[in-house]
């Protein structure tokens, strides 16, 4: 995720201080990764720097002086270019599991066995996410029904390995 596109994004809306874009941000997208407020300043610095954005107002409290952040003509243009394009589909070729199953094949350890194991663990989150899922907002189905497909791919080709892992083992040992 583009953590910058988000964050100027976000200040489509209107100006916002740091902490309040964490806020808007760990609302809309940051449930199993919230945004640290770290990266939030410095990836606020880092558009101020770039004129993606500007500061709007400076408030002096109890602690170091609040930036009030507004999104420029150039970052309206960026977050449009941003959201226009496709993004790549990961199509998964360089797949640590692959890496799993040809080593253990190779080394003379049970690849049905990780496969076994693989599988019980995707069916185990797989199970959790329908319970999010069951008890979330929209956004939480949505996300939830992305993973559940991902993970449904997942099983669909450690099936098809299973079922090919006799001939997957005379090819890599010839």
């Amino acid at each position: 995720m583009s953590i910058s596109h988000t964050l100027l994004g976000l200040l489509e809306a209107g100006p916002r201080h740091g902490y309040d874009l964490k806020r808007a941000f760990d609302n809309h997208f940051g449930q199993d990764r919230p945004l640290h407020y770290g990266q939030v300043y410095s990836t606020m610095s880092r558009l101020l720097k770039n004129g993606l954005v500007e500061v709007d107002g400076i408030e002096a409290g109890g602690g170091p002086e609040r930036k009030r952040y507004a999104i420029t003509d150039a970052g309206v243009t960026d977050v449009g270019g941003w959201l226009a394009r496709a993004e790549k589909p990961e199509p998964y070729l360089q797949s640590v599991l692959y890496t799993k199953v040809v080593l253990a094949l190779l080394t003379g350890r049970d690849a049905n066995a990780l496969l076994d194991t693989q599988r019980a663990e995707h069916l185990r989150l797989m199970r959790e996410l329908t319970r999010r899922k069951l008890g979330g907002d929209l956004a939480d189905q949505l996300i939830c029904d992305h993973a559940l497909f991902h993970l449904e791919a997942d099983l669909r080709w450690l099936e098809l390995t299973a079922a090919r892992l006799d001939r997957l083992a005379t090819e890599i040992r010839s």
